[in-house]
């Protein structure tokens, strides 16, 4: 597998490591819980054993990725408020005068319904290098989205 260099902000990067901390923790809940029920005899047909199976096996993939990203981790400590780049909050306006706040993150840390938005998507993407009073059009799923950026900090 090609490892694939993901980009974080030194708050994702803590918040990454909280969540692998929770998840580890989670881990060894779930071992136990199905130990228990191994111990009790707790497998007749029905039981809770397949739920925590799941649980685990989802928790596992998600220790396994989290711990991929933080070791291809790239952190990203400075940004100008000349150019977009990641760190970046940029304020946008549409065409009818409509603002919007962005902040350009790696996609580990990307809350788009927070304004956090990765630099691999498209609005990331056609921000980023940009200046202020750059025009961008986005083509994304509901059709073209037409930004003039307003400022850069």
């Amino acid at each position: 597998m090609v490892a694939k260099t993901v980009y974080l902000t030194p708050e994702g990067k803590v918040a990454l490591q909280e969540e692998l901390e929770r998840l580890m923790a989670r881990r060894i809940e779930l071992r136990r819980r199905i130990q228990d029920e191994r111990e009790f005899g707790a497998f007749a047909e029905g039981s809770e054993p397949d739920a925590d199976k799941t649980d685990l096996a989802f928790v596992e993939g998600k220790i396994l990725t989290i711990e991929n990203q933080l070791r291809e981790a790239v952190i990203v400590n400075t940004h100008d408020s000349v150019h977009v780049s990641l760190g970046s909050s940029v304020i946008v306006v549409d065409d009818e005068g409509v603002e919007e706040t962005y902040t350009i993150v790696g996609s580990p840390e990307a809350q788009p319904t927070l304004g956090r938005i990765s630099n691999e998507s498209p609005v990331g993407r056609a921000l980023i290098g940009k200046e202020v009073g750059a025009r961008v059009s986005v083509k994304v799923p509901s059709g073209t989205l037409d930004y003039t950026i307003k400022s850069i900090s």
